[in-house]
């Protein structure tokens, strides 16, 4: 496995296009746009909020568990384009007691939904992180920009 930076959401701000996440390991802080009502299902799991029926990623994690499945941790492995791409990994156990990793495809958004919701750690290939644009400051001054309206 390469070497992997941890990370935490720590602000998910709405924009023109959307929604913006923003994503920090205490040093440093990256952003990327998602869809806004991915934004929400993340936002209302960081403020406690508790939905009275499952959206999508709570069922989608309700689901997986009742076969077994454990999120384990969510990889940010890739950006092309400014696409970013993440892996979600599993591990399931089955009735006969086997243990296997499953290592899945997905978009950094979901993953994140899903990583909030069962407190799974959200890691950023070093590499990668590396390579991506210190975005602290516009994020203060889109704070300083929202408390001002």
């Amino acid at each position: 496995m390469p070497d992997l930076t941890r990370v935490e959401p720590i602000a998910l701000l709405p924009t023109q296009a959307g929604c913006a996440v923003f994503l920090g390991d205490g040093e440093k802080v990256i952003s990327f746009f998602i869809d806004p009502s991915i934004g929400v299902s993340i936002n209302a799991v960081l403020a406690g909020q508790k939905p009275e029926r499952p959206l999508t990623h709570d069922l989608f994690l309700m689901t997986l568990e009742a076969f077994g499945a454990q999120l384990q941790r969510v990889v940010i492995v890739d950006m092309q384009e400014e696409v970013y791409f993440a892996r979600v990994i599993f591990q399931v156990e089955n009735e006969i007691q086997e243990k296997k990793i499953v290592e899945l495809d997905a978009r950094p958004s979901d993953s994140i939904a899903l990583a909030v919701r069962v407190n799974a750690p959200i890691y950023v290939v070093t590499s990668l992180w590396e390579s991506l644009t210190d975005v602290a400051e516009t994020l203060e001054e889109m704070r300083r920009e929202s408390e001002d309206s």
